[in-house]
């Protein structure tokens, strides 16, 4: 039996994995405030202890409410103590004492502070398929870093968890910018990827580390639902190599309704990626009887299309019930098959399904000759036809990060 076909029957389980946590996987941190904290730093390469950057770091224990506070650049005084935060479309004006809708952005004595600046709730060391990155140095293994919050409130959120509770209610680490680097370093990571939640909330420590990611020569990689203000972007985009963004919908009454937030920043950050060069990567959660509607699901694959260019990626990832929507079924896999047929047929070159185990759609296919050119299964390479980024069978040019 091959490896593919095993890994379709242990679908259940295999899925399982896709959508949650990866147990052993180095999670150091996360989850609410009365689970226990667990092994320090634990998930290096071979599933034991990372090895850590200097002495002040080694051997810490998670602890609940740990913050850290640092002055943010993103505040706007507006008078009488009050102030606007200007990170994201939200602008909360905050008075003293207050927190912004993220939980995790706070008006101290009428001055605006990020309180997640070197306190992660999650730490781990993955495969960046899991990001998820398909053309971004394949088989490699991603230094992954979270802390709490989020700025949208997704009802079918699968780390709500830690994304949607104040930064006291986690078990977290004290990991400046300055330890994360070398900690990706010594573990044999090629990337840092602010992932595993939403890193607009943590905009000041991303932004840190990535800066000293790149004079080290690791790349920066973000998944985020980019729901965030022009200016702060353009800064990241300097930072950053690539970016993963959640396309939830095309429909703007879907983001107010399930989301919290709002469509037309998101096209906007999609757009703004393109334009600077950052290698960009889509991915859209199909979710039965709120956006698998297949008619608007061409629709937006046609924007991808022309505001974005054919040869970007998009993953249709299945919809798992939990959170809040956890009275919906699983998305049928015929519902993704006609997802996916869409966007081939509207031009996309590169089109997977997430999170059912042995599809075909796990595979990048060379848009020159058909021939699968990366053959996946889960996050697992079988195999890479590339030289240069190039397919061995017709030369075609594959866009993304290759060695």
């Amino acid at each position: 039996m091959k490896r593919r076909d095993l890994v379709r029957l242990a679908g259940g389980a295999a899925c399982g994995l896709a959508m949650g946590r990866l147990p052993g996987a180095g999670i150091v941190g996360g989850g609410l405030a009365g689970e226990p904290a667990g092994e320090a730093l634990a998930g290096g390469p071979a599933g034991g202890p990372l090895p850590l950057a200097d002495a002040d770091h080694r051997g810490q224990e998670a602890r609940r409410g740990l913050l850290a506070p640092r002055r943010s650049p993103f505040f706007i005084s507006q008078g009488g103590g009050r102030v606007r935060c200007d990170l994201c479309p939200h602008s909360c004006v905050l008075a003293p004492g207050e927190r912004g809708r993220c939980r995790v952005r706070e008006n101290r004595d009428g001055r605006g502070y990020t309180l997640v600046h070197g306190n992660p709730c999650t730490v781990q060391l993955e495969p960046v398929e899991r990001k998820p990155f398909y053309h971004v140095f394949p088989g490699s293994r991603s230094f992954s870093v979270a802390t709490a919050g989020c700025n949208l409130e997704c009802g079918f959120c699968e780390v709500w968890d830690t994304a949607l509770v104040a930064p006291e209610d986690v078990y977290a680490f004290d990991l400046p910018a300055d330890a994360i680097v070398p900690l990706a370093q010594q573990a044999g990571a090629r990337s840092v990827a602010y992932t595993l939640g939403e890193p607009v909330a943590y905009f000041e420590y991303m932004a840190a580390i990535g800066a000293r990611a790149r004079e080290a020569g690791l790349l920066s990689l973000v998944h985020s639902a980019g729901f965030i203000n022009a200016a702060p972007l353009e800064r990241l985009c300097a930072v950053i190599d690539g970016a993963n963004i959640d396309l939830k919908s095309f429909d703007p009454s879907f983001y107010r309704r399930v989301c919290g937030g709002e469509l037309g920043p998101v096209l906007e950050t999609l757009t703004t990626l393109r334009s600077a060069g950052v290698h960009l990567e889509v991915t859209n959660i199909v979710i039965p009887g709120l956006n698998d509607d297949v008619g608007m699901i061409r629709e937006m694959c046609a924007w991808v299309v022309e505001e974005l260019g054919r040869d970007t990626p998009l993953h249709f990832s299945r919809f798992y019930p939990l959170y809040r929507l956890a009275n919906l079924p699983p998305t049928p896999v015929s519902t993704l098959d006609r997802a996916r047929a869409a966007a081939l047929e509207s031009g996309l070159r590169h089109v997977y399904v997430a999170k059912v185990p042995g599809h075909e759609g796990e595979d990048t296919f060379c848009h020159g000759c058909g021939r699968v050119v990366i053959s996946r299964v889960g996050f697992m390479i079988e195999a890479v036809e590339l030289d240069d980024g190039r397919c061995r069978f017709c030369n075609a040019a594959i866009a993304g990060i290759w060695d």
